[in-house]
């Protein structure tokens, strides 16, 4: 795939009060795209964001940062979420027992089942967890 190009980017705080914050600017970004999978991807960048706080260090220090990238090319939505990883070692985890009758623990599973791609690598900042939808 050719590049592709930022629409986007913006820093939040480490919250849950900061989630709607995220997907507001997300929706504002994606408005005159007409992608048809608009809805998922604020859906996934919830899930992904409220890992970010719950389960890396951006959430459990003081002043952590959550920084969101968002690029269209080609009709591919891609969608970073940065934050600062996890000095324990901790790393996403995709349940092998969750279902869509779970009553949480969904999150990796819905971003697996509801993007075209995804997967996370680790940067010296931290981690960077990312999903694309194509537009078919």
């Amino acid at each position: 795939m050719r590049a592709l190009g930022l629409l986007g980017q913006v820093e939040v705080p480490a919250q849950i009060a900061a989630v709607p914050r995220a997907r507001r600017y997300v929706r504002d970004l994606l408005k005159g795209l007409d992608h048809p999978h608009t809805d998922d991807a604020l859906l996934l960048l919830t899930e992904l964001v409220t890992n970010s706080v719950r389960h890396s260090d951006s959430g459990r220090c003081a002043g952590g940062r959550i920084t969101i990238a968002v690029a269209h090319r080609d009709g591919t939505l891609h969608i970073d979420v940065i934050d600062a990883g996890s000095a324990a070692g901790h790393r996403p985890l995709l349940r092998a027992d969750v279902s869509p009758e779970s009553g949480g623990g969904r999150g990796l599973w819905l971003v697996r089942e509801l993007s075209s791609a995804w997967g996370w690598y680790e940067i010296l900042a931290g981690r960077v967890v990312w999903f694309q939808l194509n537009d078919r």
